[in-house]
């Protein structure tokens, strides 16, 4: 059907970093990387994020993604919504096609998905530490997609079971380094180089690790935090923002303490991925994985 066709082509011809079918790609080399399946295997995963990026953009009521029309503005959020089905139903059956068991069960990541973007929507109970809650959301939301790309380069290329296992730890560590650098941006990222407008999250109501730290602590500029995000029952949201209170907010922010406890938990990630390197052989895919670790770090400076 074209509107399908052409809904489906809009996201994918924007562009983007492809962040994740490179990793499957990368993580391929440590097997045969000519085998056919390697390739189903990324374009699978390239499928679930757009998949996942037209979902969250209907849940956000996002109206730009890289830098041009959402899907839900170019049409509605039904076909958002309709597109995004088509699109992990795409990746279906790209995995079905993959010849073990073990790579095939890799469907199980959308489950982890969609309980990730649930708990991110749902919040902690009030007995629920909120920075415990907030890795467990990033380790289902964000570093399960990333862990799966690497682990179904490696299974398809016929990878042996150490370097596997090395790279799933590498994905866990790295998906959650990744999502704090994003935390970070979105406080001091320039729009013109990410992409993103500072404060995105802020206005969203999503839950950083810098805002979590602030809010948590004592002192008058966390009380003013508190006092701008309040939440609003039953949903346990933060209030919407004006532009005046995000900028606050963001100022704020910048100078808290908090920010320099996100970055010590950023730089942590990015040493245990690093480690996790150590099992895999010497050569120009291990090297590459260890820059991305560096990437990872130097963005959020």
């Amino acid at each position: 059907m074209s509107l399908l066709h052409e809904a489906s082509r809009h996201l994918m011809d924007a562009g983007g970093k492809r962040h994740r079918p490179m990793l499957t790609l990368l993580a391929a080399r440590f097997g045969n990387p000519a085998e056919p399946d390697v390739l189903r295997s990324a374009a699978a995963c390239e499928l679930v994020h757009a998949a996942a990026l037209c979902h969250d953009d209907v849940l956000d009521g996002a109206t730009l993604r890289r830098g041009r029309p959402s899907v839900n503005a170019r049409w509605n959020d039904a076909v958002a919504m309709l597109t995004g089905d088509f699109l992990f139903a795409q990746a279906f059956l790209l995995l079905a096609r993959l010849p073990t068991l073990e790579a095939r069960l890799e469907v199980n990541t959308f489950v982890r998905l969609v309980t990730g973007q649930i708990r991110e929507m749902a919040g902690p109970a009030d007995d629920e530490d909120p920075t415990d809650y907030y890795a467990t959301m990033v380790s289902e939301k964000t570093a399960s997609l990333l862990t799966a790309c690497l682990r179904l380069g490696a299974l398809a290329s016929g990878a042996d079971e150490g370097s596997v296992r090395a790279l799933e730890r590498y994905g866990e560590a790295f998906g959650l380094a990744f999502q704090i650098s994003d935390d970070l941006l979105d406080l001091f990222g320039e729009e013109e180089k990410s992409g993103k407008r500072p404060g995105t999250d802020l206005l969203k109501g999503a839950p950083t690790l810098p805002l979590l730290y602030a809010l948590s602590s004592p002192g008058k500029d966390s009380d003013r935090l508190r006092d701008l995000l309040g939440t609003a029952a039953p949903e346990g949201r933060r209030t919407q923002l004006t532009d005046e209170e995000c900028a606050e907010a963001i100022g704020l922010l910048r100078h808290h303490p908090a920010v320099g406890r996100a970055r010590e938990r950023l730089d942590a990630y990015v040493e245990e991925a690093r480690a996790a390197l150590g099992p895999l052989p010497d050569g120009s895919a291990k090297d590459t994985l260890d820059l991305l670790c560096a990437g990872v770090a130097h963005r959020a400076s």
